[in-house]
């Protein structure tokens, strides 16, 4: 998703002057373009995420919106103080992009992978975090980050899905992708489209929901409740470890409204099961969050 993000950086913010990239080193063959058209709006502020941060929550007190730029761990578990003190508690405009979220950076090990940063980043003050599903509603989720007037995560991963899946071209936090009565099945963000694949080739009746933004709302389930009302089965899905993610965010509204599944499953981030690092894929199998995995979840609940 780095380049769809890129393509949207080039296309928005040469014409918004309220605007500033910062980049922690990174985004190399990526943001090129965006850095001649921004000129001195554009600024690598080196290895220092903290210092990054703090400036970005700085600049944004005095009425610019900013964006910065890094992998996902680097963006949000080094400076997480600054994003507490310095932009959440004050609301600033900072927009922390992380890219290569979940197990996205593979066999670079922990180091590199991104499994609590929602969990973090949705308990802080006035946070809001985006997680596109795929390249090409990455600029919705942009456009409708960038309306929210206080700090954001954008959390970008890679979407790989066999099949054709129908996009959206107007934003929504949750999205359904696939209308069934058998169960339904709640995914976040680009994991969609290993969901995407295990339904089509299982052929199971399942309805299927994206959820692209944490937390959630009570309007934002409104289509989630009502699928539980007919399937009384719920199978959530994220690339993101139990505490703090989609499954508790989820869960806890439908209780606060009264509904309770009859059946319900939560597969997520394991860590590391065998002690071993690997790809994405690998990692996911591990997890129970690859299409064979998603599949034998499925049947499983019928």
């Amino acid at each position: 998703m780095r380049r769809a993000f890129s393509d949207w950086t080039e296309r928005v913010l040469p014409a918004s002057t309220d605007c500033f990239f910062l980049t922690g080193d990174l985004g190399y063959n990526a943001f090129e373009g965006l850095q001649k058209a921004l000129g001195e709006r554009f600024l690598n502020a080196g290895v220092c995420e903290q210092h990054m941060v703090s400036m970005a929550a700085g600049m944004a007190s005095f009425g610019y919106k900013t964006l910065c730029y890094s992998i996902a761990p680097f963006a949000i578990f080094r400076p997480m103080e600054q994003l507490r003190l310095d932009a959440g508690i004050h609301k600033q405009n900072v927009k922390v992009v992380g890219n290569g979220g979940g197990y996205g950076y593979g066999i670079m090990g922990a180091t590199h992978h991104a499994l609590e940063d929602l969990a973090v980043t949705t308990c802080l003050p006035h946070f809001r975090a985006y997680v596109p599903c795929c390249d090409e509603e990455v600029g919705i989720a942009c456009d409708e980050m960038m309306r929210w007037e206080g700090p954001t995560y954008l959390r970008l991963g890679a979407f790989t899905a066999k099949g054709k899946l129908d996009t959206f071209t107007t934003y929504s936090a949750v999205q359904r992708r696939r209308e069934g009565r058998a169960l339904t099945v709640v995914v976040l963000g680009p994991l969609l489209g290993n969901a995407w694949e295990a339904v089509q080739n299982s052929g199971t009746d399942a309805d299927l929901f994206s959820v692209s933004q944490l937390p959630l709302t009570d309007a934002d389930i409104t289509e989630i409740r009502a699928s539980l009302s007919k399937t009384g089965k719920l199978l959530v899905l994220e690339e993101h470890v139990a505490r703090g993610g989609l499954g508790e965010h989820l869960v806890y509204l439908l209780a606060r409204g009264g509904t309770s599944p009859a059946m319900f499953r939560h597969q997520h981030a394991q860590g590391y099961p065998s002690g071993t690092y690997g790809s994405q894929k690998f990692h996911q199998r591990e997890s129970g969050l690859d299409p064979a995995s998603i599949i034998e979840a499925m049947k499983g609940m019928l």
